[in-house]
């Protein structure tokens, strides 16, 4: 075994907050294209003083991709992060960056600031101790994750396709268990449109499309079926304008996750079928699977067998899980490549101003990463 120990990482714990800070620091809304070029600079002066081969993905209204190469050729290395966050720019100081009970506080630290310097430091500390694998290591930085990822996908799936093994450094579940399965998620905008009349005069004349619509939800709710792990969420109703007017139009946000293809399949099918009940209204369905499903395959299996050996090698145990939210993962597993999610540091909050992570996971989960790259098969 020539994996870095635990302790070499824990005795770098100082170093890997402070590199923490000025990541939390650098704030990178998905939404404010500015904001998370100016994060994503930092990343690529952190990758190039690593001698890694950079490429930056230029992009219009998204922020740029970043990609760091160490080594050329097929079957190689992947490494999935992004950097943008949920948190609108000003976060910080209303939930500013703070230290409590063993755990490190921030907007986008567990999601995913933590994980960007936990990458940067295990890749930092295989080249200095010259252990880096004879394989070549990608590692990627995307900057719409939180969106939907609708620039970063085609990138994703390219990469990953050329690469032997994919990780993506989304957190841990709470327990450090590694995401060995995911939900997939779609949206659909249901809209009814019926007849706008005078709700006295002539009640009789209109056709009410929040009726129309209550029709569709109970339609929509009744898709759910846990037994097979699908849900469907009518999450935001809009409609009418006034109660003495009989409403000529309704909408509806949807969200659906999915277990598995199968159910990927019928539910698109259910919803995108729907039929008004009163003939004299309208139905329009527009939406669809945003991230496909990410079923714990036997290849998925396999990994995580492998990763847990080694994470065994160092005196950590691992357990696996799975969740109802997607990640970029989800586009790598229909490809049939081995992709391990969930190897981020433990913590909590995401997306929250309780958002933290546990800091004695952070050189743990950091040893852990450099050893999967020094050591995998």
């Amino acid at each position: 075994m020539t994996a870095l120990p635990i302790s070499y990482f824990t005795d770098r714990t100082p170093q890997l907050i402070a590199a923490l800070k000025e990541h939390v620091e650098a704030e990178s809304p998905s939404t404010d294209k500015a904001a998370v070029d100016r994060y994503g600079a930092i990343i690529t002066r952190q990758l190039r003083a690593l001698n890694a081969e950079v490429e930056i993905d230029q992009q219009t209204t998204a922020g740029n991709h970043i990609i760091g190469r160490w080594g050329a050729g097929k079957e190689g290395l992947l490494i999935l992060c992004h950097i943008d966050t949920v948190h609108n720019l000003g976060a910080i100081h209303t939930n500013p960056i703070r230290e409590a009970d063993g755990k490190f506080y921030g907007p986008g630290t567990q999601d995913m600031k933590a994980s960007v310097v936990q990458t940067l430091a295990a890749l930092q500390a295989l080249i200095e101790n010259k252990t880096m694998p004879p394989r070549p290591i990608t590692a990627l930085f995307t900057s719409d994750e939180e969106i939907g990822s609708d620039t970063s996908r085609a990138l994703i799936e390219s990469l990953a396709k050329n690469s032997s093994l994919v990780l993506c450094m989304e957190p841990a579940l709470p327990d450090g268990a590694l995401k060995t399965w995911r939900k997939g998620t779609g949206n659909f905008d249901v809209v009814v449109r019926g007849r706008s009349t005078h709700a006295g005069a002539d009640h009789e004349g209109g056709v009410n499309a929040i009726e129309e619509m209550a029709h569709q939800i109970m339609s929509l709710q009744k898709l759910t079926h846990y037994k097979n792990g699908t849900t469907v969420n009518v999450g935001v109703i809009k409609g009418g304008t006034r109660s003495n007017v009989v409403p000529d139009e309704c909408s509806v946000e949807v969200d659906i996750r999915v277990l598995t293809p199968t159910e990927a399949d019928s539910t698109y099918t259910a919803i995108t079928s729907l039929k008004p009940f009163n003939p004299k209204a309208t139905v329009t369905v527009s939406g669809g699977l945003n991230r496909p499903p990410m079923p714990r395959t036997a290849i998925i299996a396999q990994a995580f067998t492998q990763a847990q050996q080694i994470a065994a090698s160092l005196g950590l145990t691992i357990t696996e899980g799975g969740t109802g939210g997607a990640s970029d993962a989800n586009f790598v597993a229909p490809l049939g490549i081995p992709v391990l999610d969930g190897l981020g540091p433990i913590g909590y909050g995401a997306h929250s101003e309780r958002e933290y992570i546990v800091i004695k996971s952070f050189p743990e989960r950091t040893a852990l990463l450099a050893a999967i790259l020094n050591e995998w098969k």
